[in-house]
């Protein structure tokens, strides 16, 4: 936006400082030069500076000598108050200085740096401060999104790799079996549909564009179990349900993607055999919890905290048909912080992993 060009703010307070002096100063010497000259005739009021060098003489007290001398302070009061209040303003912008100096710097794109503000806490530093954590959270925002262009752009392409490769076998082989290069084909397809689903939903519950509505987290979880349990029953694993109301306000397909998905995870992610889940509910302290746990092998802290990223798939995991891809964990940190919510994952102490999600409750009145 254009401005019209105007005086900077060291010059307006170098300003102000010199007429706030200038104001005291004649505030003061007007009240002693009324007092002084309070019994003397009107004319005698205006000083007159002929009379400037009578007050070299120790002898001469009298109010023809104020008068000279106390302009001539009033002009020293102004030349000190300016050049005074340069310098002192000068150090007092000195740190909006560098803050304006970071902001160049991040506007160009460099997130690097840090203002670092020294000294006690004032208005300037609480700026400062505020900046660089502004900064920190861009800088790892911008990372972490980089990241996940990068994974993006590597999951998809490669099922497309394969789609090539598939085709270009079945192009130099005239006797190809043209029935299992469609089902491979169909599957290869299946996977990017999926990848790219899973990018849309990611994307839709990051800019939190979706309609609120009173939720239950318990019918979510029975919801869930329900339609994952072939899954289970297929690969040997137990699911169980417990807990009371739990009662959100937020968007119902994004929680239940958001509890099926960690059903999904606890599932695929279990014992070899007689694997077991166990999917609880509960309202305590103003919110709701939604906590999922699967038996599995063991998980170090350092392991369960790279879960959560984008295309992680976990430990020793093998593709299979119920793979996925690898942003279940994503999806649902990114549906919890859309709910305001926190995701909270931790290994147990038997093996396998204990998965919290708790949102804030809903209101009594919520319709």
């Amino acid at each position: 936006m254009a401005r019209p060009p105007g005086l900077s703010v060291r010059v307006r307070l170098t300003l102000s400082y010199a007429g706030f002096l200038m104001i005291a100063g004649v505030l003061l010497l007007a009240a002693s030069w009324v007092y002084l000259m309070r019994d003397a005739p009107l004319r005698t009021l205006v000083p007159d500076f002929s009379n400037l060098p009578l007050a070299l003489n120790p002898r001469n007290r009298g109010p023809a000598v104020f008068g000279p001398v106390a302009a001539a302070m009033l002009l020293f009061l102004l030349v000190f108050g300016l050049v005074g209040g340069w310098i002192l303003a000068g150090r007092m912008l000195a740190p909006l200085t560098r803050i304006t100096d970071a902001t160049r710097k991040a506007a160009t794109g460099s997130l690097a740096h840090r203002i670092e503000l020294e000294g006690r806490n004032d208005e300037f530093r609480e700026l400062a401060d505020a900046f660089d954590r502004m900064l920190e959270r861009l800088e790892a925002h911008v990372a972490e999104q980089q990241r996940f262009a990068a994974n993006a752009s590597h999951e998809l392409r490669t099922p497309l790799a394969v789609s090539q490769i598939l085709l270009d076998v079945a192009r130099s082989d005239p006797d190809h079996d043209t029935d299992r290069l469609v089902e491979r084909l169909h599957a290869v397809n299946l996977r990017a549909i999926d990848l790219t689903e899973a990018l849309i939903l990611f994307s839709r519950a990051g800019q939190r564009s979706f309609a609120r509505e009173r939720v239950d987290l318990s019918l979510l979880a029975e919801e869930a179990a329900e339609s994952l349990l072939p899954l289970a029953e297929e690969r040997g694993r137990t699911i169980e349900t417990s807990g009371d109301v739990a009662a959100a306000v937020g968007s119902h397909p994004l929680l239940l993607q958001l509890t099926t998905n960690l059903v999904h995870n606890a599932i695929v992610h279990n014992l070899p055999d007689d694997g077991t889940v166990w999917i609880t509910t509960g309202a305590h302290d103003g919110a709701v919890t939604l906590t999922v746990e699967n038996t599995g092998a063991p998980l170090s802290p350092r392991q369960v905290s790279t879960l959560t990223e984008p295309f992680q798939r976990g430990v020793d995991r093998v593709r299979g048909d119920h793979e996925g891809a690898g942003l279940g964990l994503a999806i649902v940190t990114s549906i919890a912080q859309a709910h305001d919510g926190t995701l909270t994952l931790t290994p147990r102490d038997t093996g396998g992993l204990r998965v919290t999600v708790r949102l804030p409750a809903a209101p009594p009145d919520a319709g």
